[in-house]
Parts: structure tokens; sequence; C-alpha cells
């Protein structure tokens, strides 16, 4: 496939990549993305196919153990990188091999990659954030250009470089006359996140609330060596714990303002543990410390969303599909009604890889990937906002007809190098 850069505002086809902080799998959407031709502040999104590719045992083991507390030497990670983005390739292959056979081309990769580490600090300012998944090998799989690295441009302008789902949720609600009054999105993954919009698409305030899942798929994995309490089986059967619940709310993440984020290097594995042993308080049993921990994922969302009164949440993520959680978030915000992003056309296990897939249509238009807040400032905090993303290979103007490859150069000295 050629290299060469669509021509602007033309209609484009991106497929979308993203693996969460759950590692759950990668999630992959197509999307045809074409401006309206009367109206160029509108634009256009054909969701052609969403799939969901499962990691391999040994891989996902690998990414969950390589995130803090894990420690990984500089071969370690090369070898982790190379092998995620050989994965990110396999799972964009398989779709680009579908969607030829259905006659549809795709223009660009968009990949999020693998979160390993997210370096916010005590006062929640960011200083670096990692995302693995070779964009070379992607390309290599495909073919086809990749835009990847889409976190780091809005954390080098002071950004907190998440959420950035609100690129997606302000479009989606903006002008919709059935979403009056003030709505909010929370995606639940492995740390919940939320936009809290306007009825225009106007963003009120987004940020992380904290662990999502982390938690509780930490608190299964160490006991069962299973992936998660599916349907909150044994939560249901457990009691919270009052006096573990009060000491892991006391955390001073919950202080912090919004914009905040967070990940898996605060709310490790261990972190549970940890928390229990300088309370001194024993550990309860694994039903009633998953009851504690969806009371607590509950209670940390309800503390960021109350204040904003908003008239609607749309749910997202696999904490959609935790019942307990769901009936928990109803009943500590039973003034807002509750549904999910089908509301809106779109399959709430499928948003964030068309929200990839979004961003790469910003970024290849050269637009900002993060939305302005009501104080015309990025909503991430950031100085500015900024295109996001590394494109593999690098792509240059068009070629002139007939043009061939560069055999010789010939270099002027400078100046001065010619006064010596």
């Amino acid at each position: 496939m050629s290299t060469e850069p669509p021509a602007r505002d033309s209609a484009l086809t991106i497929l979308g990549l993203m693996s969460g902080t759950s590692v759950d799998g990668i999630d992959t959407a197509a999307v045809r993305f074409r401006r309206d031709l009367s109206d160029p502040t509108l634009l256009h999104a054909q969701l052609l196919r969403t799939s969901e590719h499962a990691w391999s045992e040994q891989d996902r083991a690998q990414l969950l153990d390589a995130m803090p507390p894990g420690e990984l030497d500089a071969a370690a990670l090369s070898e982790l990188h190379a092998r995620c983005g050989a994965a990110f390739g396999r799972a964009a292959a398989v779709e680009l091999q579908q969607l030829s056979a259905d006659g549809v081309r795709v223009d660009l990769v968009a990949s999020h990659g693998q979160t390993l580490f997210h370096g916010a600090g005590p006062d929640g300012t960011v200083t670096s954030t990692l995302q693995i998944g070779d964009p070379a090998r992607i390309h290599a799989a495909t073919g086809t250009p990749v835009l990847a690295d889409l976190r780091t441009a809005d954390v080098a302008a002071g950004g907190q470089g998440a959420p950035l789902v609100p690129l997606l949720d302000s479009l989606l609600v903006a002008g919709r006359a059935d979403l009056p009054g003030r709505t909010a999105l929370l995606n639940i993954g492995g740390i919940g996140n939320v936009t809290v919009l306007e009825d225009d698409g106007t963003i009120h305030a987004i940020g992380d609330t904290g662990p999502g899942n982390a938690l509780l798929d930490a608190a299964v994995r160490t006991a069962t060596g299973q992936p998660c309490d599916r349907d909150a089986a044994r939560a249901r059967t457990g009691t919270v714990d009052p006096g573990l619940l009060a000491a892991l709310r006391e955390d001073p993440f919950y202080a912090l303002p919004l914009p905040r984020s967070t990940g898996r290097e605060h709310f490790t594995p261990g972190y549970v543990a940890a928390v229990a042993a300088r309370s001194g308080i024993a550990l309860p049993d694994l039903p009633d410390l998953l009851a504690t921990l969806v009371e607590l994922t509950a209670s940390t969302i309800a503390d960021v969303l109350a204040p904003h009164r908003p008239g609607r949440v749309l749910l997202s993520g696999g904490g959609a599909h935790n019942p307990l959680l769901c009936e928990r978030l109803a009943a500590l915000l039973p003034d807002t009604v509750w549904d999910t992003t089908a509301r809106l056309g779109l399959d709430a296990d499928a948003k964030e890889a068309v929200l990839v897939a979004l961003i790469g249509w910003m970024s290849i238009q050269g637009l900002p990937g993060v939305p302005v807040g009501r104080d015309g400032r990025p909503a991430t905090g950031a100085r500015a906002a900024q295109v996001l993303g590394v494109l593999t290979p690098p792509v240059g103007a068009p070629r002139p007809d007939g043009a061939g490859p560069i055999t010789r150069l010939r270099l002027t000295p400078s100046v001065s190098a010619q006064e010596r």
C-alpha cells in the first residue's frame, strides 16, 4: 500500500487498535470518516466492523507481570515491546484481510498500544507515560501506515495524557436534541474515567475516577488464577468490610482535582494488602474482599459525579457488564438515568477502539486530539492542544511523477565551514 498521505479532508478508512488497563484483549474498530460537504464542522463516521482478539495466555501474563511493581531490564522490555507489536500486527492483519474481502481498503492503522506505566505523581503532575507495541511490527504485518504513541505529545505539553476519550464523547453528544441537560460518559476499564458534558458538547469536567476493574481482577487472579469475577458471582455473596473500605478511600488520589489520571502503577496488585497492613486490618476472605472493592469503585465514581449532577450517565467498558457494580452506582446516584453508549449508536465494548480510529483521523488531518474545556484550554490541562501520535513509516510529500530513488547527495558546506 502507498505510504503517501491521503488528500486532506478526503474519506478515510481507519482501523483503531486498543488494549486497555485490564489487558483483556485487543479491541479493533474499522471506521470510515468523511466530512460533511455542506457543513465542514460535521464529521460522518461509518462503523464498518468491530472485533476483539484475545491475548495469548503467555503474552497477557507477561504484560501484567511487567506492570509496577514488576521490574524489567532493557532487554526484557525490548522483547516485550516487539512481542506486543507482533500481536497487534496479527490482529490488524486479520481485520484488514476481512475488510479487503468485503471490498474495503484501510488507509491507516491507529494503535494505542499497551500502557505499561503512567507516571502521575502525588500532586497529579504526569511526568511520563509509556505504551508499548512496536508500530514497525504492525506495519510489517499489514503494509499500512501506522499511527502510534498517542499520549506523549499531550504529556510533553503539560497535560495528563489521559483520559483521551473526551474527544469522542464531546463530538458524539454535541447538538443531540435527545440528550438535554448534562450528560456524563463513564468508562469502567481497569481504571475508571468520566467525561461530563453540557448538551452542546462543551466539556464540563474530565478525569480518571480511580480503580475500575483493576483491583477486583487482581484479587481474583491472586486467589484463583482466573481473570475476573464473572457477573460478580463471588462479590454478590460477600459483605462489605467497612474498616477496609474506609482505609482504601483515604488514598490522597481521590482528593486531587479534575483533570487527573492514574493507572496500575498506583493501584498495583499488592495495593490492597499494603493499605490493610498499614491500617492494621486483616484482609477478609475473597467474597467479602470483592464486595468491598466493588463498593470502593462505585463510591469513588459517585464521589466524582455527584457534584456535577448529571441527568444521565452512559456506561461503557468491562465494568458495564458487572451487575453488582451497576446496581451500586444506581443506588448511590438515584436521581440519575443510567444507560450505555448504545444510546449513541456505539457498542459499549467498542468505544475505545473507535476513539483510537478517531484520533487517527484527527492526526492525519493535522488537528488536535484533545478538545478544549469550558475555560478554553485543552481538557487534559495541557498548555496547548497537540496533534497526537507518531507515524510509521514517516510520510512525506507525494513524489513528483516519474521520480525514482535517491542515489547521490552533494553537500554544500556552511559559510563558517568554508572560512575554516
